[in-house]
């Protein structure tokens, strides 16, 4: 946490000196905030689901499955993304609702490895590595929505 200590004159007291009073005031944010964490997985999660739908048949080389499969994805993500959006930014932001969306996070996670250990949609290499980041992500998102969860309890 920091601090600024800003010295303001005031006129001449009565004793016909100069006083100053100290203001200090704090700059310190917490940027992990429930909605915060909401609110950027929203946004990141939209974003790679804009992709997979808009660019499918060039990502179906890249990545491994078809063309079908990496739309529906994209279609899952991009409704995935605007209900976090909409839940990030309704006052108060549902307690309960952070908690579905970490523990959908956690099933994405966990799914994207089974995917890979079981070799369904037979992703290419590049889908491969790109299924390992993209659950580490969605792990991270998980881990910082439950943080946030704790840190307002």
């Amino acid at each position: 946490m920091t601090s600024e200590v800003i010295a303001t004159p005031t006129w001449p007291n009565d004793a016909g000196g100069m006083t100053t009073t100290t203001d200090t005031t704090s700059t310190h944010t917490n940027v992990l905030t429930l909605r915060n964490v909401l609110l950027l997985d929203a946004v990141l999660t939209g974003a790679n689901g804009l992709a997979y739908v808009a660019g499918a048949t060039v990502l179906d080389t890249l990545l491994g499955p078809s063309p079908a499969v990496i739309v529906g994805l994209g279609i899952f993500m991009l409704a995935y993304a605007a209900a976090a959006a909409v839940l990030g930014t309704r006052r108060p932001v549902s307690r309960l609702a952070v908690g579905l969306i970490a523990d959908g996070n956690i099933v994405w996670a966990i799914g994207s490895v089974l995917v890979l250990v079981f070799g369904w949609l037979e992703p290419t290499t590049a889908g491969t590595v790109w299924t390992l980041m993209q659950a580490a992500l969605v792990a991270g998102f998980a881990a910082l929505q439950m943080t946030a969860l704790r840190r307002t309890a």
